[in-house]
């Protein structure tokens, strides 16, 4: 498994489709700084099909003021989790 990175808002960036087409069936995507945005139920739709596989950090969202507004298919995770996931991953793919 891969860890995919992305720390651009899809309302931002065309980033996100670069990475949706890298991404292989096993491989996760975390959204971190400004990526945090696509965690909302308003943007969550540009990630089709990663349900269990789309992380957003918590310290992210909290800094811009998104605690509690994440789309319910987000799994969130603290700077701990997020550590847990590049252990758990082969290798981590940084997306800007």
């Amino acid at each position: 498994m891969l860890l995919h990175l992305l720390n651009r808002a899809p309302s931002s960036s065309s980033v996100h489709q670069d990475v949706l087409r890298a991404m292989g069936e096993e491989d996760g995507l975390m959204l971190i700084e400004d990526g945090v945005f696509g965690a909302m139920s308003a943007q969550v739709q540009h990630f089709p099909g990663l349900e269990g596989r789309l992380f957003a950090l918590r310290e992210d969202l909290e800094s811009r003021g998104l605690a509690g507004r994440c789309d319910a298919s987000v799994t969130i995770v603290d700077m701990d989790g997020f550590v847990a996931l590049t252990e758990e991953a082969q290798r981590t793919v940084s997306w800007f």
